[in-house]
């Protein structure tokens, strides 16, 4: 009975539809299937990386909806907001890395993010919601080890393993003409302090 009162809330509600990407009790996928005690989910994650199909079909009862948040990743404004972090060396040029990063940025998401504002604008109007921007940001912080730069970008649901894919090669390939004014960093161990080593020879 439960299930079938949770079937007629997604219905009446709008919580979900086929083909939406949701997840459900820490399982995430793609609705392909809503029916009147089950909702039938084909799997993302798991241990497949990214946002890829795992190729295990999950079904879940309908009541699901009464007892947990059901995440939609794609109805009102089916974007999200993805970050990807490059560290970059001490001593490199800082200015022309933001640049690179945001150039870069910029010409693989900026069409996405003009396909998404009317959406937000729809959005706003319909909730009370705080207005954000959709645009591209860089941002720096230090660590102990780099220079941490954060790229901000809003990329369709479907899309984000594929954006941040072409991100990265691009920003490689930029680093590697940039002359090495800008370089990436890793991970290094300063040794302040050598101990005495007495070697003692038998005779």
């Amino acid at each position: 009975i439960v299930s079938i009162a949770g079937w007629m809330a997604i219905l009446l509600t709008d919580i979900y539809k086929s083909g939406d990407r949701v997840q459900l009790g820490g399982i995430k996928g793609d609705v392909i299937d809503v029916g009147v005690l089950r909702t039938t989910i084909m799997e993302i994650g798991g241990w497949v990386e990214g946002d890829l199909y795992n190729g295990r079909i999950v079904r879940i009862a309908n009541s699901f909806v009464f007892k947990e948040p059901v995440y939609n990743y794609s109805a009102d404004f089916p974007f999200l907001w993805d970050e990807i972090k490059i560290p970059v060396k001490f001593g490199s040029d800082y200015d022309k890395a933001r640049a690179l990063f945001k150039e870069i940025a910029d010409k693989l998401t900026g069409a996405c993010a003009s396909q998404s504002q009317a959406h937000w604008d729809n959005m706003v109007r319909k909730y009370n919601i705080e207005n954000a921007s959709l645009k591209t940001m860089v941002t720096l912080r230090i660590t102990d080890n780099w220079v941490e730069y954060t790229i901000r970008y809003v990329v369709n649901y479907r899309n984000r393993r594929s954006i941040q894919n072409a991100l990265y090669t691009e920003i490689l390939s930029a680093i590697s003409r940039s002359g090495g004014l800008v370089e990436l960093a890793s991970a290094t161990i300063d040794i302040t302090e050598v101990p005495t080593i007495n070697i003692v020879s038998k005779s």
